[in-house]
């Protein structure tokens, strides 16, 4: 699917419409002292069997992409909510 790099949408900050710059939002690094994923490591290690069951079979074939906006006036950054795509780009929108 097309995406235009920018669009006019509502700022909660500006509390009206303005341009924003659209982005596919991509999750960072895991943290590895955080509590959650030390407590998830610790549970993983030993013989015992894993935390979370291993997925055999693939029951999706897309995964959700997240769009970043950014207000072009005051810089607020929000997400917009998951569409599953198989293919996302990034397109300059002209006319």
């Amino acid at each position: 699917m097309k995406i235009p790099k920018a669009i006019v949408t509502y700022c909660p900050k500006c509390r009206t419409h303005t341009e924003h710059s659209v982005a596919i939002y991509k999750h960072g690094k895991r943290r590895t002292l955080a509590e959650g994923q030390r407590r998830y490591l610790r549970k993983q290690e030993g013989y015992g069997s894993k935390r979370k069951p291993e997925q055999k079979r693939f029951a999706k074939v897309t995964k959700k992409v997240v769009l970043k906006l950014k207000c072009s006036k005051c810089g607020y950054i929000l997400h917009r909510k998951g569409i599953r795509l198989k293919k996302s780009e990034l397109v300059e929108k002209h006319g």
